[in-house]
Formats: C-alpha cells, structure tokens, sequence
C-alpha cells in the first residue's frame, strides 16, 4: 500500500468553538464583528470567489448577506488568509430563493460538495462538510420526533427544542462501514449497482445496525453483498458523507477467490477482481467514484497512486 492520507471530506482546519453556542446573545455579538464572515448556502450549495484561481468559499462580511433562514456558528478559523483573520468566526446562513437570488442569480455559480470537495482546502472541505451535515440535518428535524410539535432551534444552531415537551433533539451521524476487499493475489474486489450506468464500479459498503459492531457490520454486509466471508478486518480512516447524515467508516479486509461471489442481486448486480495491471490497462474506460469520495481514496491506496478514470463524477449516491 501507498502512504496513507486523509479523504478528501476527513480534512478540517477549524475551531468548533462549542462552549460559545450556549451565549444567549450569540449572533448579536458575532454580527457586531467586523471579521465574521458568513458562508451563505441554498439548496445545500455554496458559492465560490471569483477572484482566486483556485477553489476558495465565498465567505462573506455579514452586510452582504441578507435575511437567512437559519443561522448556525460553524467556529472560527485557526490560521490566516489573505481574506480572513485568525480566529474569525464562520456563520453558515441557510437562505431561501429570494435571498439566494440577491447574493447570485445566476444558478449555476452555486455549486455542490459532491463535485467540489477535494479542490478545497483543508478548511474550505472541511466548512462546506460541517455546514451541508447542519443544512441537511435541519431540513429534517423541524418537528418533534416524538409529537410532531414544530421545533425551535438553539444552542447557535446546534439543537432544537420541542416546544410542546421541551424535548431537545441535536444532529446525528449514521455510521456505515465501506470495505476495500482484497484476495490472496492482492487484487480488489468492485462491485456494480443496477442502478448505474456501463462500467462504474466501486467498493463496497452498507450501513451499521442497531446494536452491532463496525467489525460485525464489515463481515454481515460483504457477506450479504457479495457472497464471500472476509477476514483480516482492518479499519484504516473515515469520512463524514453528507447525504445526508453517513459517516463512512473505511476498512481493508482479505477474502479467498478460489469461492465463488454471488451479488445479491439487489443492489450489486456485478463483481469483478480487479489486477493493479487491469486496472492500468482499463483506466480510460472505468468509470469510478470521485475525487471526494473515500471509496476513491481506499482504491487509489491500494492502487498505490492516483488513477486516471473515465469520469471523475459521483453519481446515484456513490460513496
């Protein structure tokens, strides 16, 4: 295996700054700053600058943001740059159409994590994953999941509270283990979904289940997958997946080929051992996940160096 690195989306440069979410007048005194800057999303999209020839976050002074629907405190930066002091303090403000059209009309300027987030650096991919994990969250959790009573946010974005029972409910992450399946030849197992399109192949994975370990997911899922018992089970990184609430759980993990695999028919339709040489050989035309996707970066360190697919993009909620 090559060196080992972070994801794409593992990477932050951050201070989440919690214990200031409990401050009553929290906004009122990070709006009376002049270095607040304000990361504006819409329909789970962000903007970039326009005058960097590299990917940055549009991060904004607060006047030029308008009414937001929602605001949550990200934290504030931990080093310089030539548009933010240290320790300025991030507001994701969740703004509606109207507003969205005031900052940028033209729709295709906002821009989606899925396409952008291993251009960004440390910080900017780690902000737009914290900020989409709160986006998607909120979206979801506007009544009470025990009477369905509306739900008022607090904590600087961070909980909402029930306002029948008083509940309070905070974000949550759906743990899912992705397995880099390997056999005594050193090859890699891929797999394909029915659901995609001629030649996209990945890695396997599935989610975590109620009372269950990473290891015994790893071994129930590629069972239930693919057909074939995996041992020498190795967690390596993870990753947090956005979409809407996954954390990705990357593991290494042997299986003997002389066995037959057996898709399940359902969600893999196809399986395939991969040689590092096949894989060279057929670089052009395999369509793997993309750049930001840990299931890129668990192949790629197998592979022993970045590949050179057919398409970088992520489609059908590829991880």
């Amino acid at each position: 295996m090559t060196e080992i690195k972070l994801p794409p989306l593992a990477r932050w440069e951050l201070d989440r700054d919690y214990l200031s979410r409990s401050r009553s007048e929290l906004f009122d005194e990070l709006w009376s700053l002049e270095s607040t800057r304000v990361l504006a999303m819409h329909g789970g999209k962000v903007l970039l600058r326009t005058d960097s020839e590299t990917p940055i976050l549009n991060l904004m002074p607060v006047d030029q943001v308008p009414t937001a629907n929602l605001r949550v405190y990200l934290g504030k930066t931990t080093s310089a740059t030539a548009f933010e002091v240290a320790g300025a303090a991030i507001v994701l403000a969740i703004v509606n159409e109207n507003s969205a059209n005031q900052i940028e009309s033209d729709t295709s300027k906002w821009i989606g994590l899925r396409s952008l987030g291993a251009d960004l650096s440390d910080r900017d991919a780690g902000l737009f994953t914290q900020a989409l994990a709160l986006y998607n969250w909120h979206e979801i959790n506007q009544h009470c999941p025990k009477c369905g009573t509306p739900t008022v946010v607090e904590q600087g974005g961070w909980a909402r509270r029930c306002f029948k029972d008083n509940n309070e409910i905070f974000p949550r992450t759906d743990p899912a283990i992705i397995v880099a399946i390997t056999d005594q030849d050193d090859r890699i197992l891929l797999g394909s979904q029915g659901t995609w399109e001629h030649n996209r192949w990945s890695i396997l994975a599935g989610f975590v289940e109620a009372g269950e370990s990473l290891e015994a997911a790893v071994v129930r899922e590629m069972k239930e997958e693919c057909g074939l018992d995996v041992f020498e089970i190795e967690y390596l990184y993870s990753q947090s997946w956005p979409f809407p609430q996954s954390l990705m759980l990357g593991f290494t993990a042997k299986a003997d080929s002389s066995k037959a695999f057996l898709p399940d028919g359902e969600e893999i339709v196809k399986l395939r051992w991969f040689s590092r040489a096949e894989i060279a050989a057929e670089a052009k035309s395999l369509l793997l996940p993309s750049d930001s996707t840990i299931s890129r970066s668990l192949i790629e360190l197998w592979y022993g160096s970045a590949i050179d697919s057919a398409s970088e993009e992520t489609k059908n909620g590829q991880q």
